[in-house]
């Protein structure tokens, strides 16, 4: 069981965040602990979570984008970034409307049961690194072609994903043995 207030960072929203709680639980939501604050589910979908912060406290909607949002009080934490979630937030305890809250949380459910959802967009990475080396290495090539194409492109992301190229190249080092042993990159956590 986590701590009391694990899901308030600053531990200055307590009696907002309890009232939030509060009202969600008066929704068919599921309360859980995620990422160490409460999550709300439906059918075990995240639907709400609620937090607190240094200069505010709120709700997000994990699939927020597809609320109507007529009040105009949901936003959106990293423009450009942030493709569903949206957050409702507050200051204070009386910017609280019980009554918007709960027809948020009631179309975020409707949402759910109609299976809306933004599916994440498929990253493909490269990396001439590994493709020089597997082509100068056959028995290299060889053995990485034995893997299916999901942990190849393990491989490939792992080392793609390295912002200097020393780090692409220890990667690789590190990477090669593996390859050669028929051990995947996350095998381990598998």
């Amino acid at each position: 069981m986590p701590e009391k207030n694990a899901w308030n960072k600053t531990n200055q929203w307590e009696k907002e965040l309890e009232l939030l709680k509060s009202i969600l639980a008066k929704t068919n939501l599921t309360e859980t602990v995620k990422w160490g604050a409460p999550v709300y589910t439906f059918n075990k979908k995240n639907i709400i979570g609620i937090g607190g912060f240094k200069s505010y406290f709120g709700i997000w909607f994990f699939n927020g984008v597809f609320l109507k949002d007529e009040k105009k009080l949901l936003i959106n934490a990293q423009e450009g970034k942030t493709k569903s979630l949206r957050q409702m937030r507050f200051q204070s305890l009386e910017e609280i409307d019980e009554k918007i809250i709960l027809q948020y949380c009631k179309e975020a459910i409707s949402i759910e049961e109609k299976g809306l959802a933004i599916k994440p967009e498929k990253q493909t990475f490269h990396s001439d690194l590994l493709a020089t080396e597997l082509k100068s290495n056959p028995d290299l090539e060889k053995a990485f072609n034995l893997f299916t194409k999901y942990k190849q492109n393990e491989f490939i992301e792992y080392i793609a994903t390295a912002k200097q190229e020393k780090t692409k190249l220890s990667r690789l080092e590190k990477i090669k043995p593996m390859i050669l042993e028929n051990i995947g990159l996350n095998d381990k956590y598998r």
